[in-house]
Order: C-alpha cells, then structure tokens, then sequence
C-alpha cells in the first residue's frame, strides 16, 4: 500500500483570493503568507456544519439534526438524518470539537431495547469538506452495503470524522481523531431519544477498517461505558515500522502508480503534526497542479487525474518524502490490539490498496495480543470487491455477536501462507 499525502496549492490560492494562474514561484510564494495546514480543505457547506456558539464541555452530546436530502439517504432507511455532535480533537488528544455524521433507520417498529446499532466508518474519500458523505452522500457501493445491513434490521450511525464537513482539516488515517469521532456519535445516539440499542457492532472499508478496529481499541479507556459487540473490518491499513520498511523496499519509483493520491493525502497529515514539513518542497512543478486539488476534490477524481497524467514517484517527488511520512504513519497505528471484542477480518487475495500480506501481519499481531479474529481471505477479490462479497460471512458474524454467541475465531488456522 502506497500511503496518502494530498497537496494543498489551490487552498492557497483560494485563501488568497486568486482567481489568475501563478509561476511556480509566485505560488509559493503567496502559499508562504497565506497557507495555513489546519484549515486545508475547509469549506461552509451550510449552516448546520458551523460550530455551535456555546459547545458543551463533554463529548457525545447531539448538538443539532435534520433530515437528509435524497442524495445523502439510503432507500431501506426510513429514517435519514444529519447529526452535528460533540467530540474530542483526536489529533491534540484534547478540546472539543464539533463533528458531523449520520443516523439511518430501518423500516418496521423496532424491538424491544431497540434496534441494533451498527457503526459504519468510511474508506478513503478525501480530506475536503465537500467530500463528507453527510453532504455528498455514499458511493454506490457502500449505498449497496450499508443498505443490506438495513434490510437486516440494523440501525446505521456513520460519522464523518473529525474536520469532513466542519472546520478544520481532516486528519488523514490518523486513527486516534477516527475513533474518538466514532465513539462519541456513538454515544450521543445512545443518548438521545432515537430507537436504537444499548450495544454496537463497529464495521468498515480501508480508512474505515482502520477506524473500526482503532474505535474498539480505544474504548477501552476513551468510551469504556460502551457495550461493543463485535468489529468487523474489510481491507484494514497496517502501517506498523516493520511493514512501512517492507513497503519503501518495494516501491518501483518509474511505474504509473494510481494510488499516489495516498501519498499527497498522507502529507497534508504530516504538516499537521509537523509546523517544519510542507508539501510543496516535496512535489515537483509540474505535479503540484494535480496534488495541490486535495484542498477542493475528491480522492476518487484525484486517483483518475493521478492515472490520466501517468504519474510515477520519480516525476512526482523533488525529494523523497519517505522519513517525513513516518511522523504521519506513526499516527496510524493502534494503542494495544488487544480487543476485548471479537474482530472479524476479511482480506481480498487481490487487494493493491491495502495488500494482503500488510493485512496478514495485523491479523497476527492482533491475535498475538489476545484478540479473538475470524480471519477470512477472499484469494480473487481486490479491495474493493471484498466489501459487497463479504457478508455473506460477515452477517452470521455480527448476528452471533449481538446474541453474546462465544466467537472464538481462527487464530489456530489462519488463511494466510506462513511466512517465508
């Protein structure tokens, strides 16, 4: 896996004001008086998005909601809203914050206790404001995958984490801002008066993945009043030293690589952490117009100007960026692996997102550390096939998990080759 770093360029101008084309140099140098990296991405979607004039002191509370629009809802939901709720800044570890996210519904009357609760955390879809899925709505993937857990009778809260959709830049693969978002839409739903249950599931794709397994992980001492169920986990990013040194060794720094997108998303992580690093002395000239459209584009029309403009690493860097991403990867990773509950993984045998053997490697770590994993490795699918084949596995999974069914999971027999 090749990790995110986005560029930021066009914030600068538009921060400016510019509407001209600039040299490279004049870019920089307006960049320098106007660029801030906290604010990438940032625009008013509505006033909805905007932070509450007085927030409380405490995270998980509903802050406000409304309904969706169509193209933010899900057809097997009868029930679509847009939640706006109290969280902790997880990249400072302190502070609140507002985020934004949503509650969906299924048709019926609920049970007794109410319907089951589902936390879904999103894969990659960029660092811009106008990316949130409570704004832009769901690809149809994930519109085909979250609809079937509805069908099911589960209810689906979905953040959009920390700085998607209300100020501030959202810190990419950071899995501390992930969870804590997670957790505390979580508990405001919990709170309020919608009809859903006590106990949660956590399920997610890539970013998502990461989020979910990072949530589980957290609440142990972030949400410990919790009741988490079961995590299930589709293409789950591993970004431990030892797999980041397997990845730098592997790299072919003259082939087109799609996934270079990652790499600039990555970055606008790494000048939030680090006031000395700045993207532009990464890029070369004539790639920045392409990296810098991480402040206002999608990570999906990224990935196709990223392909249509044949960019290799070589024509793409003027330094490597790779010592200065480690700052970055070491805000991907999770606090102990030890889960208390059961994680199911699945793992597509094709995946160049996230490639089986980094997944392999978490899924021996984490039941190194106790934690009980149903792995399950899909040999012909890629990264994203996995997520609608998947729960054909992944439903008995979280059925049993909400019936406190014992899971004990495969660590004895895992599907992945030994190690070489």
């Amino acid at each position: 896996m090749k990790i995110a770093g986005s560029v930021l360029s066009l914030a600068a101008s538009a921060l400016a004001g510019c509407t001209t084309l600039q040299t490279p140099n004049e870019t920089s140098q307006a960049q320098a008086s106007t660029y801030d990296p906290s604010t990438i991405g940032d625009r008013v979607l509505s006033d909805f998005y905007k932070t509450p004039d007085n927030l409380p002191d405490e995270p998980g509370v509903l802050l406000r909601s409304e309904a969706l629009e169509g193209k933010q809802s899900l057809v097997n939901a009868v029930t679509n809203v847009r939640l706006l709720y109290s969280s902790t800044d997880g990249l400072t570890g302190s502070g609140i914050i507002p985020v934004s996210g949503v509650l969906y519904l299924p048709p019926g009357e609920a049970p007794e206790g109410g319907w089951p609760l589902m936390a879904w955390t999103h894969g990659t879809i960029g660092i811009a404001d106008i990316c949130a899925p409570s704004w832009n709505g769901r690809q149809i993937q994930d519109e085909d995958y979250l609809n079937r857990f509805l069908a099911e009778g589960y209810a689906v809260v979905a953040s959009d984490y920390q700085g998607l959709g209300t100020p501030g830049t959202h810190p990419y693969l950071a899995t501390r801002p992930a969870a804590y978002s997670n957790l505390d839409i979580i508990r405001a739903v919990m709170s309020s008066d919608f009809p859903v249950s006590k106990q949660v599931v956590l399920f997610g794709q890539s970013q998502g993945a990461g989020a979910a397994i990072a949530s589980a992980d957290y609440a142990t001492s972030y949400a410990p009043e919790l009741d988490i169920a079961g995590v299930v986990a589709t293409g789950a990013p591993y970004l431990s030293p030892q797999v980041v040194a397997i990845l730098e060794r592997l790299q072919q720094p003259d082939l087109v690589d799609p996934l270079l997108g990652y790499t600039f998303l990555a970055m606008t992580l790494v000048q939030q952490v680090d006031p000395s690093f700045k993207m532009r002395d990464y890029i070369t000239d004539d790639v920045w117009p392409i990296a810098e459209r991480v402040e206002d584009t999608c990570y999906a029309e990224i990935k196709v100007m990223v392909s249509e403009g044949q960019l290799t690493r070589r024509i793409s860097f003027r330094q490597s960026p790779s010592v200065a991403l480690r700052q970055g990867f070491a805000r991907m990773g999770y606090p102990t692996l030890n889960i208390t509950a059961p994680v199911f993984l699945g793992t597509g045998g094709q995946d160049k997102d996230t490639p089986p053997r980094m997944q392999a490697s978490l899924v021996r770590d984490m039941c190194r550390a106790g934690t009980r994993v149903t792995s399950v490795l899909y040999p012909e699918l890629n990264h994203r096939e996995v997520v609608p084949f998947s729960p054909k596995d992944s439903i008995p999974f979280v059925r049993a998990a909400f019936a406190s069914e014992e899971i004990a999971g495969n660590c004895e027999n895992l599907p992945f080759q030994a190690r070489r």
